[in-house]
């Protein structure tokens, strides 16, 4: 059957496999492949068994891995499952009303006799030797739960020639809302911990809600805003309902509330055609809970200024020019904050984009956009289409680089303007994970702004990794996408080598080509005892398979 709660087990437990495949993890004591079959050793002894996985799909219903072996005496792992360790307190999703695929299961037998079949990604994560697997087997049962009320209620895609057809402030909001499946690498891709499955469907974007924003006044003398914003709160209505009341009454509500959509991260909407919000929400969502830290509000202005002072033609950034937070006890609350930021906007019939929606699933018979869009402008030819993306995305990237801005330019934060289905232009957002060497600046002739947090950085090791990894699982899911449309993926990945080799220069572009692209190991981070320290895993290019 390939109904959505089968394609959503399928799809998360494909980025397990993967990822158990792929990352380092210290419970994985062997992997082998041989003839389309990987089989991993587990440091307890017990084998996993399933199809050798690629990294970036497809994953169809019916995927499943078997174990064998004897079960784990680790008395640590039996004390951890016992006691349910590290569990969030967030609502149970496992039965009930708020999912649709029922219980947690491992009640397969494989029909030779040889051991438990696993079609389940979170009784699979159960099974694993390891003190972290309760709370992370939680996640990934509610990741298969919102991602399966996705696939039974998400409205089908609209084809590249209706978005461009729209308004261009529709059009912007729509392509968001394409990317039904989150991350294509994380299994936690549609990890909502703290959300019913009612609140999903009225705030994630894939079911395309409109969401009422009301604003809170704020007391002067409790209002931070380095760039001046007045002392006005727009709250998301997920915060309203689940965290203002632990403040007492410190804000007071207006009748101003704004009907925004949704974008690509849930908690950023638009507030209208020209200006999103970030907005705190104190929901998990795929790894962190999504408040905006005093860094962010401190950091949005500068950044946005230094970034786009550097930046190339074509390359525009979308600017965080204020934000603001509540204070308590004098320090602002990242759980009361605000960023606003400038609504991407594209030349006169263009379609802007985020490059995740350009692998986003098609309807069926429908292509993704990539495919659209190439056979739009390139005859059909995908190599072509990705030859000139690159050729847009890449060249900004090392410039900047060179400069001393490293930017983590991923499928969410980065867009692509597609004019009759060509690249011509990039838009850049949200400067969390951004890297800034003073030095690099400073050679340059530019002085650092003074930046908080982690974004300083030295570093050219950190730089290098941050431009990289965001850009290579961009063009690693793309080539595959495009793989399964028919390209060939050893012309695919000349054509990335080539432009890669073309836009970077020296020191960078010796490294970027040498070593294997860094892929952030979000199982292995989600495991840990600090399951938001960063861990990394590498595939070199052209890593097709196994």
């Amino acid at each position: 059957m390939d109904g959505p709660v089968e394609r959503a087990r399928a799809a998360v437990l494909g980025r397990l496999w993967s990822a158990l495949r792929r990352e380092p993890l210290d419970f994985v004591v062997g992997v082998r492949v041989a003839g389309g079959t990987a089989e991993l050793t587990l440091r307890d002894g017990r084998v996993l068994r399933g199809p050798a996985p690629a990294p970036f799909g497809p994953h169809p219903p019916g995927l499943a891995v078997t174990l064998t072996g004897p079960a784990t005496t680790d008395r640590a792992i039996a004390a951890d499952h016992a006691a349910g360790a590290d569990r969030t307190g967030a609502p149970d999703r496992t039965t009930g009303p708020n999912r649709l695929d029922g219980p947690n299961r491992s009640d397969r037998t494989d029909a030779s006799g040889g051991g438990a079949v696993l079609d389940d990604p979170a009784a699979l994560v159960r099974e694993l030797p390891v003190a972290g697997r309760e709370r992370f087997a939680e996640e990934l049962g509610d990741s298969v739960a919102n991602l399966a009320l996705a696939y039974a209620e998400a409205p089908p895609p609209p084809t590249l020639g209706a978005l461009a057809a729209m308004p261009a402030a529709d059009a912007a909001v729509l392509g968001e809302q394409l990317v039904v499946a989150g991350h294509p690498l994380h299994p936690g891709c549609r990890t909502r911990l703290g959300m019913s499955a009612a609140e999903v469907r009225a705030y994630a974007p894939e079911h395309r809600p409109v969401v009422p924003v009301r604003w809170w006044a704020v007391p002067a003398g409790r209002w931070w805003s380095p760039a001046g914003l007045p002392p006005l709160l727009p709250v998301h209505p997920w915060q309203e309902a689940h965290v203002l009341g632990r403040y007492g009454g410190l804000l007071s509500p207006t009748d101003r509330v704004t009907a925004a959509r949704p974008l690509m991260s849930l908690r950023t909407v638009a507030a209208d055609g020209r200006t999103h919000l970030k907005l705190a929400v104190d929901v998990q969502m795929t790894s962190a809970v999504r408040r905006v830290s005093a860094a962010a509000v401190h950091n949005g202005p500068l950044l946005s200024g230094l970034v786009a002072g550097l930046a190339p033609a074509g390359f525009g950034v979308l600017a965080e020019d204020a934000g603001g937070a509540v204070c308590v006890g004098g320090e602002p609350v990242p759980a009361l904050a605000v960023l606003r930021r400038a609504a991407p906007v594209g030349p006169a019939g263009s379609v802007v984009l985020p490059l995740a929606a350009l692998s986003a699933d098609g309807a069926p018979g429908r292509p993704p956009l990539a495919v659209q869009a190439a056979r739009a402008a390139y005859g059909g030819d995908p190599v072509a289409f990705l030859r000139a993306l690159l050729r847009v995305l890449l060249p900004p990237l090392a410039a900047l680089l060179r400069a001393g801005v490293a930017l983590e330019a991923h499928g969410q934060n980065t867009l692509v303007v597609l004019a009759a289905g060509r690249p011509v232009g990039l838009r850049y957002r949200d400067f969390g994970g951004v890297r800034v060497s003073a030095a690099r600046l400073a050679a340059a002739g530019v002085a650092a702004p003074p930046l908080r947090g982690a974004v300083p950085c030295d570093d050219p090791a950190v730089l290098r990794t941050t431009v990289a990894a965001a850009a290579g699982v961009v063009v690693g899911e793309l080539v595959a996408v495009l793989g399964r449309a028919g390209a060939e993926p050893g012309r695919c990945w000349a054509a990335v080598g080539g432009e890669l080799a073309a836009a970077f220069a020296g020191a960078d572009r010796a490294a970027l080509l040498a070593a294997p692209v860094p892929v952030k190991a979000t199982t292995a981070m989600r495991l840990a005892g600090d399951p938001l320290a960063e861990r990394w895993a590498a595939m070199p290019y052209g890593w097709e398979g196994p």
